[in-house]
């Protein structure tokens, strides 16, 4: 009798601790399973919005080169059209350089090739970003593919022209002197609208990668 109970006793504790680790183990998958809810972003998603916004962008700069230029220029050569009285107007510049006329002093030889290349490359690396976000981050989302429109719709004008089209012009008259913003165009307004929602994300940390396991996620893709 003394042996029986002495292997009732040892064989209970085995049977404890196996259910503690069958617990334990189950604890830990589910665990697993809630934590590991990444949801690739939608790549057709991030193709309707780059496209859109390149094609915004070129047919503004096409309207603007037919209204600003040539005969069907409704003003005087010196003269350009003024959106907001002492602040916007809209002003034809052909931009040989990079962002904001930079880099345009340099020679056409070494100018061309390098923007074309700093073009590409800057859109070949914001489709391999996007290719690692979550679909919940909408920052990102939206952000990626605006800047890769806007940098689309400039490659396209210096592969086209070998300069870009500018015809947004804001300044400031203040005390009787002008003060102005170097000249820009649609698919300027596309990459700092991209390059601030990124910027957003980016302070937001993986907060917006992260979904908690019994929180449902929104198909919103």
């Amino acid at each position: 009798m003394a042996e029986v109970g002495e292997e009732g006793s040892s064989a209970e504790p085995q049977t404890s601790t196996s259910g503690t680790k069958g617990t334990d183990a189950g604890s830990k998958d589910s665990g697993t399973k809630g934590s590991d809810g990444y949801q690739p972003a939608s790549y057709v998603f991030f193709g309707i919005v780059a496209a859109i916004t390149a094609a915004l962008d070129l047919v503004s700069k096409e309207w603007a080169t037919k209204k600003l230029t040539g005969p069907q220029r409704a003003l005087a050569d010196d003269e350009d059209f003024e959106i907001v009285k002492g602040f916007f107007e809209l002003r034809y510049a052909r931009n040989n350089g990079g962002a904001w006329s930079a880099l345009s002093d340099l020679p056409e030889i070494w100018r061309r090739p390098f923007f074309l290349f700093v073009s590409t490359a800057a859109s070949v690396f914001i489709m391999s970003i996007y290719s690692r976000i979550d679909r919940r981050d909408w920052a990102m989302k939206w952000g990626l593919p605006l800047a890769l429109g806007g940098a689309l719709g400039n490659l396209v004008d210096r592969v086209r022209h070998g300069f870009v089209v500018d015809f947004l012009h804001v300044f400031i008259e203040y005390k009787g002197q002008r003060k102005n913003w170097p000249t820009f165009n649609v698919a300027d307004v596309w990459i700092v609208i991209g390059v601030a929602l990124m910027a957003i994300s980016l302070f937001m940390g993986k907060s917006r990668l992260t979904v908690p396991p019994d929180e449902p996620v929104a198909d919103d893709s």
